[in-house]
């Protein structure tokens, strides 16, 4: 298992180390100065925030969702932070007080777990993992800003209700019975979530967010929000140890920001989405998280958080969670117009109220050489025989389960703004050898798939 390990971080590393030489010369001064939120109703061109290359972006009036003097290539999902470097793939229009921003992204692909035919578990389909996202910043006399989005999903009506086949992923049921070898459908309704900040001066902001649904400060950004998992259709098998409270019916955070640092404390409703996808389930704000992130230079963004999740399995109703999560995300921008390299290393550790215990680790990059992608993914995660439904066979024990993905995207063309691209990952899995009998021994999945998604946004 340590040469695997070892093999996964070598080829991310080649890949962000390739990207090194073909880094742009970045300002001197690395830290993001903010402008004078006392500036008049017309905001001005954000020229010294963003004074890193965005390919020929003109930023105008745009700013972070929860901010009036941060970038708004900063917007994670819910309330995170990404690096100020971050490319945005997104549609927009607008004024000088209102912007209007959309971005998605779709999947239609074929995929086969085990195409081997080693192991019982394997599985293929076709179909379409999508999520689409609009939001709205409005700007509130000279301090204050007004945010409201949207998102959703249609994964249950192009997936059914036991989503999509994915080797040694749980999480969450379906007709009352956990989903094993699958990564359940996202809720119709993703995000429902308002959020006001307001300016103390240009280093200082105190906002409110509240969701219902949204997303609690919890963990990076969620892995649809991620550019390192751009390309990447699949959920990390470790969704549930990092970020799977990007979707609570019931959440309300406070924040904090001073400079390059902010605290943020939020209450939120601990079980996760019912079966049904399409319905608001009850809010109940019996749990809670905080967050401290740090983006020290533009190219980074860091945070450590902890939730004290009550009751998040419907199966197990008395058990309870605490997550603790650590991470950092990297981004630079490349020399040609349209090319960067993004890479994201996220653990994650879920303590549960019976003694167990049990870690994740996850380290992906994406390199796009404008209309060429590589994009690679390292996972560790352990799993409970109680995760697996194998307790039957092997009784109360846990097995470390690796998985390394690399893949390639091709931009076939972009059309009104739209980029059509073609695409095909392989993942090699490895375990504890008693496993092989169901698995087999070292199961490889393929897939291949057509993605549509926003253009850059220039």
């Amino acid at each position: 298992m340590k040469r695997i390990t070892l093999l996964a971080f070598l080829t991310i590393a080649t890949i962000s180390a390739f990207a090194q030489h073909e880094h742009h010369q970045l300002p001197k001064k690395d830290t993001v100065p903010a402008k004078d939120p006392h500036a008049g109703h017309h905001m001005p061109k954000q020229k010294d925030t963003m004074q890193m290359d965005h390919s020929g972006h003109d930023m105008g009036n745009m700013t972070h969702a929860y901010s009036l003097n941060l970038p708004m290539s900063r917007n994670g999902s819910g309330t995170s932070w990404l690096p100020d470097n971050s490319p945005m793939y997104m549609y927009m229009t607008g004024n000088d007080r209102t912007n209007f921003m959309f971005h998605g992204n779709v999947f239609i692909r074929y995929t086969s777990t085990d195409f081997t035919a080693q192991g019982s578990r394997g599985a293929a389909k076709f179909d379409a993992p999508n999520w689409f996202m609009g939001m709205m910043n409005h700007r509130v006399g000279k301090k204050g800003l007004f945010n409201a989005t949207v998102m959703v999903s249609f994964d249950k009506l192009v997936m059914g209700g036991e989503g999509y086949p994915l080797l040694y992923q749980s999480g969450e049921t379906w007709n009352g019975k956990p989903l094993v070898d699958r990564q359940h459908p996202h809720d119709l309704f993703a995000a429902v979530s308002v959020g006001y900040t307001h300016a103390i001066n240009k280093d200082m902001d105190v906002y409110a967010y509240l969701g219902y649904p949204g997303e609690p400060a919890i963990s990076a950004p969620a892995f649809m929000h991620r550019v390192s998992a751009m390309n990447n259709p699949d959920a990390p098998l470790g969704h549930h140890w990092q970020d799977a409270t990007h979707i609570t019916f019931g959440v309300g955070t406070l924040g904090f920001r001073y400079k390059q640092v902010k605290a943020e404390f939020s209450s939120f409703t601990g079980r996760e989405p019912d079966e049904d996808r399409y319905n608001f389930d009850k809010p109940l704000f019996d749990s809670y998280a905080y967050r401290v992130s740090y983006n020290p230079s533009r190219q980074w963004a860091l945070q450590f958080s902890q939730a004290f999740v009550h009751s998040p399995e419907a199966g197990e109703p008395e058990e309870n969670v605490t997550r603790t999560t650590a991470s950092a995300i990297h981004t630079v921008p490349l020399r040609k117009p349209g090319s960067f390299v993004a890479s994201t290393a996220v653990w994650g550790l879920n303590s549960k109220s019976d003694g167990h215990k049990e870690h994740s680790f996850l380290a992906e990059s994406n390199l796009q050489l404008q209309k060429n992608a590589v994009y690679g993914r390292y996972e560790f995660v352990e799993k409970s025989t109680h995760e697996l439904q194998l307790e039957e066979q092997f009784g109360e024990d846990k097995f470390g389960v690796h998985a390394f993905t690399l893949g390639y995207a091709r931009t076939l063309g972009t059309f009104w703004k739209t980029n059509v691209a073609l695409g095909a990952q392989g993942t090699a899995h490895f375990t504890n050898s008693a496993l092989d009998g169901l698995y087999g021994k070292n199961p490889l999945s393929g897939q291949i798939y057509l993605r549509i998604s926003p253009a850059m946004h220039r």
